[in-house]
């Protein structure tokens, strides 16, 4: 998917404005441009020629520091591509981005549906704090040794490594295929959700490679057909010309989990439209991109109640309020006994990642 900015674009410098540095304006329109280095740094210098872009930076030093940091490469035809370190250095900004945001709304104003009548037993056994614990559990008098122990400091300077929380449950690790809808629709009439999804898939994987190592995620995409992506492929993630096979995703996704020995599994699924297409058991491809056809979406919901007896629950974020989706989705997510929200493109990331921390929590086993 290609960006070309001719004229004055408003919403674009309102969102230039917004960012900090020079590095975080690369990298989101290295987001937007499916990880073209040559094209962001082209259009870089065209938004400085048009005055939305500070006169301040020196584009040709950046572009120099990039690669002497290692974050970008020159190919043999000349042109720049992302490094692996570079690859790593956008999905670690994706999950900041998105994490940074949750920080700022509170815990109050995230949309998960948090149970009543849940309560947890502390124990006396004491273990690091690690991502997504009870804050509540926090023994603030071995932290602060640790801290002093670490420092030398008797002041506040207390980090991350020195918490210490009571143990109370014992985490179990859990298996995830995210599920990213790459039909012609994530791009029609002017809206892009494609970028949001590829941020939310590399600040997933960003979240579970650095938080829950012992986790597993797949990443697969459905359109025409599905298919798994590796995370090194997650900055160049596009739409094509396909209508949307959701149950060839879901198929996908099953399957791959079925192969994992981890005690939970779950689908997290993004889509902005209705299924239009399934495959047939003789291999042959049925579309119909109008209205809900019984073929192609009672073929679809029988891979939902196939993931309810294997105990997959299917997670569901929908971009988009289309009426067709949304009767879908109902349905789906009752056979599932699953999930499913409504989420603007520009919340997406908070509801995902809210959604998997929060319900992790759920499923735990005492120690």
């Amino acid at each position: 998917m290609r960006f070309i900015y001719q004229e004055w674009n408003e919403e674009l410098f309102k969102q230039l404005k917004q960012l900090q540095d020079l590095m975080a304006i690369y990298n989101y329109l290295l987001m937007k441009l499916s990880g073209n280095v040559d094209e962001t740094l082209k259009l870089m210098e065209r938004l400085q020629q048009q005055g939305i872009l500070d006169q301040k930076y020196d584009l040709e030093e950046f572009k120099k520091a990039l690669e002497s940091h290692d974050m970008i490469r020159k190919g043999k035809g000349g042109g720049f591509s992302l490094s692996t370190k570079g690859e790593r250095n956008l999905r670690k900004d994706a999950f900041e981005q998105i994490f940074n945001k949750m920080r700022s709304a509170g815990a109050g104003n995230h949309p998960l549906p948090y149970e009543g009548g849940l309560s947890e037993e502390v124990l006396p056994e004491r273990r690091r704090y690690e991502f997504g614990d009870n804050p509540r559990h926090i023994d603030y008098s071995a932290s602060m040794f640790n801290s002093i122990k670490r420092s030398g400091d008797l002041g506040l300077g207390m980090e991350e490594k020195d918490l210490e929380v009571f143990e109370s449950e014992k985490q179990t690790s859990a298996a995830t295929v995210l599920m990213i809808d790459i039909s012609h629709s994530m791009i029609l009439y002017g809206e892009d959700r494609i970028t949001p999804a590829r941020q939310v898939a590399m600040a997933f994987t960003e979240l579970i490679l650095t938080k829950y190592p012992k986790d597993h995620l797949s990443i697969v995409v459905f359109g025409d057909d599905a298919w798994e992506v590796k995370i090194e492929d997650l900055p160049y993630l596009q739409v094509g010309p396909y209508h949307t096979n959701t149950q060839a995703g879901l198929r996908l996704a099953r399957q791959i989990l079925l192969g994992k020995k981890h005690a939970n599994k779950q689908i997290f699924m993004v889509t902005d439209g209705k299924p239009s297409m399934i495959t047939r058991p003789n291999g042959q491809l049925y579309r119909n991109p109008a209205g809900l056809d019984p073929r192609i979406v009672n073929r679809t919901l029988d891979e939902a109640v196939i993931c309810r007896k294997k105990r997959i629950p299917i997670t569901t974020f929908m971009v988009t309020d289309d009426p067709y989706l949304q009767q879908f989705i109902a349905k789906l997510t009752e056979l599932n006994k699953g999930r499913a929200y409504f989420s603007s493109v520009d919340d997406l990331g908070n509801y995902v990642l809210w959604d998997f921390v929060a319900n992790r929590k759920k499923n735990k086993g005492r120690r």
